[in-house]
């Protein structure tokens, strides 16, 4: 009886397999899949028969499964599940007792050795692979440390987003190294209690602040623009500016990354540098010590440092509103993200507005700097009109629908150079309108090189050709001096969503370490693009190894059948840069990029670079629109409406990450990787997957998952550096921080968060003398990850 019920289960399972397997045969994929298919469901029937040879020919089934996986994937752990898995099941089932007891017809067999042998055997080969993984490349860096005053850096304080306004994210402070950070504890806990509305609040509602430790206080911004001030040692709340609420769910983004530190009597930034003679007036009695905050519904913010207050002296009673000069601003149009940059005595910002909203008529991407005393706007670089930089009067409106900046800048104040990542201008995916002739279309995702004092170009690099793909530079720039085949030059490092890591002289903006333009697809897409027929590409670069369908992954053959299904029947180029199409286009990297705005950290003592590379890809589906449905929406989400309706184009835009029904990526893991690049050589001397399971928001299952499978989560945020050779990284999807060794990518430390720590850390000296470590743990509204609102800092065991 049970070898009966055994074989209708095996059957209806084999039936299914053989369904999809032809399906997928058909879709031009691999056979493999409905032979095995067949063998199942053959073997099915000979057991429903009682026929010894239905374990003979099951064992043959598992050897085929075995030397199938071997050759597509190698000995990769992770890979063999959705392959393996249920055959594996099947198999372990039938070499039990009761079955072979039931094909033998008595009680004395109870051991098939064909089939029960490799059962064994392929059990031993699980248990082996579980102590093995071919992926992480392990190496050592062995930089010896050295001095550099080329550029300031942080230490008892962090002043600046990046640490200091060239956005190394590192710190000089050694109290915690390798040798002790096994005995990091938490310090103390603050609870901002500004949590997400589900009613009101947007669904990319994220708490990605990193602290600012200056004026003996921490100070963090919320999704909802409060700043608050905190006691460094204890976390007790000093003061907290709360400003009125209007939330909205058509938020794109309800984010606040950081704030900025202004000192009237010239520490400010931590950079030393007194403010320019240009800035007027002088400065007043009281808020000689500010605090910068640019708001997601497009304001900048001044606070007096002390006490919270609003800065009279500032802008409008201690406010601008940075819609002004924008011309008609639809809501939510133009939002900020970034912390706001502070240097040479200006208060610089850049923008950002919704993606894919609107075809036309979209805010412009100028970059605005005003005195950080008065407010008064200095310099104006509008993309459409670069050589008009004197301040823009009342009655102006800047050029529309231009590429914007929306992630923080750098300065090199020495060299008196300001860093503008300029992205792609919405919308992001459809370039059939766009002038080629244009200005705006020289600065489409270019690095641009302004002069801090008056806004004037200096220098352009651009890091793609003719976007469609939502390709911003996502990323802060790094400055630092590095010493390349022998001679010591001074770079900024620019990471992109496609992977590249461009290492360029900051002062003419050209290449030191070697850019290839590599050909591209031309071919298909919508009627009217037109398509670069090359790209750039640095010999530093994690731009992920072209997909095959090889390549896709799940937890079971049927969702791994379902993902290669859909690869082999959409467009996909064996490239970045494939066309987006009605049909549907699989964009390797998506839209979340390779680097995103959590950037990279750089030793610059040591010339190493840390960054946190993701390969996740994206599903880009074109969606026709009528005359009578331009302004009427397509793609539609429990009545509410998503993003990328581009509102009077001729198509809307669908951009989904590329997984299975289940949720689960159809790329093979690892999603998040950490590596360790020699800038000295430019060779990545070690590479980990980073980041687990456990915690993940899953559609298969109640809850969270529960068990922290290493496969390599993505990770939303960025790294800290320390002169104690540590790496600090809070980014991951599952809950955890984590301290690697610089050197080799060794994990040697971690603690369970109470939220995701989508957000890139800080480190200070406290009075007490103890040095901590901080992280914002608020989880991010479109990853899924554990909501919060908690500010965790650590420091040794006393």
């Amino acid at each position: 009886m049970v070898n009966k019920i055994t074989s209708v289960v095996i059957a209806i399972v084999a039936i299914a397999l053989l369904w999809m397997g032809v399906e997928l045969l058909q879709a031009g994929g691999t056979p493999v899949y409905a032979i095995l298919g067949l063998g199942t469901l053959i073997t099915a029937i000979l057991l429903f028969f009682n026929k010894k040879s239905a374990l003979s020919l099951y064992a043959v089934v598992m050897w085929i499964t075995l030397f199938w996986i071997i050759q597509e994937v190698g000995f990769d752990k992770w890979q063999w599940i959705p392959r393996g898995d249920l055959f594996g099941l099947i198999g372990l089932w039938l070499a039990m007792p009761w079955v072979v007891r039931g094909v033998y017809k008595t009680q004395v067999r109870r051991f098939h050795p064909f089939l029960g042998g490799t059962v064994i055997i392929m059990i031993a080969m699980v248990v082996a692979l579980s102590f093995y993984d071919p992926y992480p490349k392990a190496g050592t860096i062995t930089n010896q440390r050295e001095n550099s005053d080329a550029l300031p850096a942080a230490g008892d304080d962090w002043t600046d987003y990046g640490g200091t306004p060239d956005g190394q994210r590192f710190s000089t402070l050694k109290q915690i190294n390798r040798g002790n950070v096994k005995n990091l504890e938490v310090a103390w806990t603050y609870n901002t209690g500004d949590l997400r509305d589900q009613q009101k609040d947007a669904t990319e509602y994220t708490f990605e602040a990193t602290p600012l430790k200056v004026n003996d206080t921490v100070y963090i911004c919320t999704p909802h623009a409060e700043v608050h001030a905190l006691d460094p040692q204890s976390g007790k709340l000093k003061w907290k500016y709360n400003p009125a609420k209007d939330p909205s769910y058509m938020q794109q983004h309800q984010t606040c990354r950081g704030v900025s530190y202004f000192d009237a009597d010239g520490q400010q930034s931590g950079e030393g540098e007194q403010p320019q003679a240009s800035a007027t007036p002088a400065a007043p009695t009281d808020c000689r010590k500010r605090i910068f905050e640019a708001t997601p519904d497009a304001r900048l913010v001044a606070l007096d440092a002390d006490s919270g207050q609003l800065c009279a002296s500032f802008g409008n009673q201690g406010v601008i509103d940075l819609k002004t000069n924008m011309g008609k601003v639809r809501p939510h149009a133009l939002m900020q993200t970034a912390a706001p940059l502070v240097a040479g005595g200006l208060v610089i910002v850049g923008g950002s507005v919704m993606d894919n909203g609107y075809d036309h008529g979209n805010p412009s991407g100028v970059i605005r700097a005003y005195d950080a005393i008065s407010g008064k706007l200095v310099w104006n670089f509008d993309p459409g009109q670069p050589d008009r930089t004197q301040p823009v009067d009342a009655g102006h409106v800047y050029t529309q629908d231009t590429p914007t900046a929306w992630t923080t800048l750098s300065a090199d104040v020495k060299n008196g150079l300001v860093f503008v990542p300029f992205g792609n201008a919405s919308p992001d995916i459809i370039g059939t309108r766009r002038d080629a002739q244009s200005n705006s279309e020289k600065f489409r995702d270019a690095l641009v090189a302004l002069d801090l004092k008056t806004g004037s170009f200096k220098w352009r690099f651009q890091s793609s050709y003719h976007d469609l793909w939502d390709r911003d530079n996502p990323s802060q720039p790094s400055l630092l001096d590095i010493d390349y085949q022998g001679s010591k030059q001074p770079v900024v490092i620019l990471p992109t969503k496609t992977g590249n890591l461009f290492v360029l002289n900051r002062l003419t903006g050209q290449s030191v370490y070697p850019v290839n333009n590599v050909q591209v697809s031309t071919e298909g897409g919508i009627p009217g693009e037109k398509f670069s027929p090359i790209q750039p590409v640095s010999n530093l670069n994690f731009i992920p190894e072209p997909l095959t369908e090889k390549s896709m992954w799940g937890i079971s053959p049927f969702d791994q059948m379902a993902c290669r299904i859909r690869f082999t029947s959409s467009r996909y180029d064996g490239n970045p840069w494939t066309p987006p199409t009605e049909k549907g286009s699989v964009i390797f990297p998506g839209n979340i990029g390779v680097f995103n705005w959590g950037s990279v950290a750089v030793d610059p003592q040591r010339q190493i670079l840390i960054a946190t590379p993701i390969r996740i890809a994206h599903y880009y589906n074109l969606l026709k629109r009528n005359e009578s449905d331009e302004s009427q929406r397509l793609v539609s989400k429990d009545g509410t409406g998503v993003w990328n309706e581009n509102f009077d184009g001729t198509y809307a835009i669908s951009i989904k990450q590329f997984a299975s029904s289940l949720g689960i990526p159809c790329v093979a893991p690892p999603w998040g990787r950490m590596v360790g690049v020699d800038l000295k050589t430019g060779k990545t001397q070690w590479m980990r997957r980073i980041g687990t399971t456990k915690n993940l928001k899953t559609t298969f299952l109640p809850g969270r998952f529960p068990l922290p499978f290493p496969m390599g989560m993505l990770a939303h945020g960025g790294p800290l550096i320390t002169a104690g050779d540590l790496v600090f990284d809070g980014a991951t999807a599952d809950n955890a921080f984590r301290a690697y060794d610089i050197n080799t990518g060794e994990l040697l430390w971690q603690s369970d968060l109470p939220a995701g720590g989508q957000a890139t850390p800080s480190t200070y000296i406290g009075k007490d003398g103890n040095q901590y470590v901080i992280i914002a743990a608020g989880g991010h509204g479109s990853l899924g990850t554990t909501p919060g609102d908690a500010l965790v800092a650590y420091r040794l065991k006393k």
